[in-house]
């Protein structure tokens, strides 16, 4: 009876556990990086980022939430975080906004605001280029200035926490490794990646260039639609390699358990179908195919820019004459750069 007793008491109070567990679901295409187990340095030095700044969709085809404020502030984003000083933070947005300004009128209009978000587009560019060159370091090790894939596959695991010299030494007898199913699943996947980054004449080696492409398929045309075809691989229902909009609006039976996790679904399929509607099907028949949703993915292409420039202007745009003044800036700043300024028109004529 005692045992029975200590039993019964030690189910309850884990039923009690489970109860006090989060329950709020989110809904399979509003995942974020932050929800994931941070990555060690070894292994952000060697493996693809899940996010890329300046792209409108994430790798897993996902909107990327973060893109107006990407594209506006470049590598000025993280100064404007919700711990900054407000008043530091409308001095800089409107340090920003004379910068834009390029003709001094006192306004933005689309040319101006196209030519900002190509700009701090390519310093995004400019630091993944920066920062490929340590990692590719960290795969060259002889520094003869090529990886193959068997170098790489050797650093990935060591970042996973094998034995680095035991992994070599199986590699290069041929033995088997054993690994669990999810390693061996993304190595799997890295290993496609790879090839697709090995430009022709394919020699299954990657050079500092390649591997560029490798980690950050923006930077080659041949990688920016392998990635695509990759997220149209993953929302495509009926394998036609086209979406329609129930494809890219869909989520999984039972991503949603309660009213939070329906109201943030909600949310999402207005925004995901809004983005699908006027923006990725270009030629509004209600298909998207694999050159239309590259096309919305490539961050160079300026005539992206230029409608993403007039979005972000009709968001802000008050007074309708399609141009920013700096108080429409300042008043929307949560929208241009994650952070809410207060008493945002205060002394706004006497700082610009």
């Amino acid at each position: 009876m005692a045992v029975w007793s200590r039993n019964l008491l030690a189910l309850s109070l884990f039923l009690c556990f489970l109860l006090t567990l989060d329950v709020h679901a989110r809904p399979a295409n509003m995942s974020s990086s932050k929800d994931k187990s941070p990555a060690t340095k070894d292994e952000n030095e060697i493996l693809p980022p899940d996010h890329l700044n300046g792209l409108k969709m994430e790798m897993d085809g996902h909107l990327n939430k973060d893109f107006h404020q990407e594209v506006f502030l470049g590598k000025e984003m993280e100064e404007f975080d919700e711990d900054s000083e407000p008043r530091r933070n409308r001095r800089k947005l409107i340090e920003i906004f004379t910068k834009v300004d390029v003709n001094k009128d006192r306004s933005v209009s689309a040319k101006e605001m196209q030519h900002w978000i190509v700009e701090k587009t390519k310093e995004h560019f400019k630091e993944a280029m920066e920062e490929n060159k340590n990692s590719f370091r960290a795969v060259d090790p002889d520094g003869d200035g090529y990886v193959t894939w068997n170098e790489y596959k050797v650093k990935f695991l060591a970042s996973k926490g094998f034995d680095e010299t035991e992994v070599a030494e199986k590699i290069r007898k041929k033995e088997e490794l054993k690994l669990d199913e999810e390693t061996q699943e993304v190595l799997e996947s890295l290993k496609d990646r790879w090839f697709q980054a090995d430009n022709p004449p394919a020699d299954q080696r990657l050079d500092e260039e390649e591997f560029l492409s490798f980690l950050h398929p923006e930077h080659s045309k041949g990688m920016l639609r392998y990635m695509v075809k990759e997220i149209v691989r993953d929302l495509d229902q009926d394998s036609d390699w086209k979406l329609t909009l129930s494809e890219f609006i869909s989520l999984p039976v039972g991503t949603v358990e309660n009213q939070q996790g329906q109201d943030i679904d909600d949310d999402w399929v207005k925004e995901r179908k809004k983005e699908f509607e006027e923006v990725i099907d270009s030629n509004r028949d209600g298909i998207v195919t694999m050159n239309e949703l590259e096309e919305y993915m490539d961050p160079m292409n300026e005539h992206n820019a230029l409608n993403e420039a007039k979005q972000m202007i009709a968001v802000a745009d008050e007074n309708q004459n399609h141009r920013l003044e700096l108080e429409e800036i300042l008043r929307y700043s949560e929208y241009f750069t994650g952070s809410k300024l207060m008493d945002y028109a205060r002394n706004v004529h006497e700082e610009f």
